[in-house]
């Protein structure tokens, strides 16, 4: 049994640690640590400080320099109670050996505490076996930094060969078992697909968007059925999918796990067989928390990562949501209503050419425009059945 660096379950105590570079702000570095802080959160720890340095890179032995490292040192020991570092960009092996060995902290990098979350969120065999494997891929270039110790598991006469180091064992063992989760997942995945080919002829929409842009919300709202829904990130990792009914046309409507910056690559890969349903999908309703201070790069990590499962060409709705909070952050009680409903003109003028018309504005927390959106998904629905199915069509009028 390997014995891998856990946060999930415990009450910790962070500090955060971010990098910034030559091609970054201030300001950029503190809007990742937000989200940082609130991914630490989401895990169940509580964060009381925050470092930063601006290097032109990050050393290779230590990411950040030992002056730096000192002071983190310092704070630590000052503060008595801090009980896990957690740094914004990917680490090393060596530097978490290193980082650990300068602060006398628990170290662990962004991609961990994803995984550690995706870990505790994992409900069925896929996400679970999805979780893992991912884990295992994060792990296996890591082995010095990320284990204490290993147990053997079937040891004995012929377990380890001859003159190999414990190290080489634990490659191999890391190698053996990432093999058999693929195989695994293979086999889930067939099942899946058969799942998905006895759907029919119904045409097909996913919510997608950044985590915790109110994608389960909506699917509440629009499905009326009841998918776990909360404010932490990556609430939903397990697509789930409803047949909705719009005026005697049928379609079915999925919600599949959110996008986020840096999201881990071992990650995405190892979900690439959930993401299948983004891939098979006929429409794409891409949720946007438009109340957020950087929702437009939100839109555009959530588009690159559609580009890259190969989906970016699919008919998309994007939707903005949480209008309610939008006009709460930016509108006082003193603006003149005129120039509060120019403001708004102004925004959905813009969003309206960038996507073509192809955009609603709805806050499925206060049932805004919801007809409004039911309405739109519904012509774009049946403009599909007309291309695809037109046989079928003259049903759903």
């Amino acid at each position: 049994m390997i014995e891998k660096k856990k946060i999930s379950g415990v009450e910790e105590v962070a500090i955060l640690v971010g990098l910034i570079q030559k091609d970054q702000t201030e300001q950029q570095v503190t809007e990742y640590l937000d989200e940082l802080e609130f991914l630490a959160e989401t895990a169940g720890a509580k964060t009381i400080k925050r470092f930063t340095q601006r290097m032109a890179h990050p050393d290779s032995k230590t990411f950040l320099g030992k002056g730096k490292l000192e002071e983190i040192k310092n704070y630590i020991l000052s503060k008595g109670n801090v009980t896990l570092v957690i740094f914004d960009d990917e680490l090393s092996g060596a530097q978490i050996i290193n980082i650990e060995k300068a602060i006398e902290m628990k170290a662990i990098d962004r991609s961990d505490l994803i995984l550690d979350i995706f870990a505790g969120r994992a409900k069925t065999a896929q996400a679970k076996t999805q979780v893992e494997l991912a884990q295992y891929q994060y792990i296996l270039p890591r082995l010095k930094g990320m284990w204490k110790h290993l147990e053997r598991q079937g040891g004995g006469v012929g377990t380890r060969g001859p003159g190999e180091t414990e190290i080489e064992t634990d490659r191999r063992i890391v190698k053996d078992k990432i093999t058999l989760l693929r195989k695994r997942l293979a086999e889930i995945e067939k099942q899946s697909v058969t799942q998905r080919k006895e759907r029919g002829e119904f045409i097909r929409v996913a919510f997608v968007g950044y985590t915790n842009v109110g994608k389960s919300t909506l699917m509440n709202v629009l499905s009326k059925s009841e998918v776990f829904a909360e404010n932490k990130l990556f609430a939903t990792l397990d697509t789930t999918t409803r047949k909705v009914v719009f005026e005697q046309t049928p379609f079915l409507l999925s919600d599949t796990v959110g996008f986020i910056r840096k999201l881990p690559h071992h990650l995405v890969e190892s979900f690439k067989s959930t993401l299948a349903e983004v891939k098979e999908s006929d429409i794409l309703l891409h949720v946007v928390d438009i109340s957020h201070p950087k929702y437009e790069e939100q839109l555009e990590v959530v588009n690159k990562t559609l580009a890259d499962l190969g989906a970016a060409d699919k008919p998309t709705i994007t939707i903005f949501n949480k209008m309610d909070q939008f006009e709460s952050i930016t509108f006082d009680q003193w603006l003149e209503e005129d120039v509060k409903q120019g403001i708004l003109k102004e925004l959905k003028d813009k969003w309206q050419e960038e996507t073509k018309g192809n955009c609603v504005f709805v806050s499925a927390t206060e049932r805004t425009n919801l007809d409004g959106l039911r309405q739109t998904i519904l012509n774009k629905v049946r403009d599909v059945y007309q291309i695809r199915y037109p046989y079928k069509a003259e049903y759903f009028y």
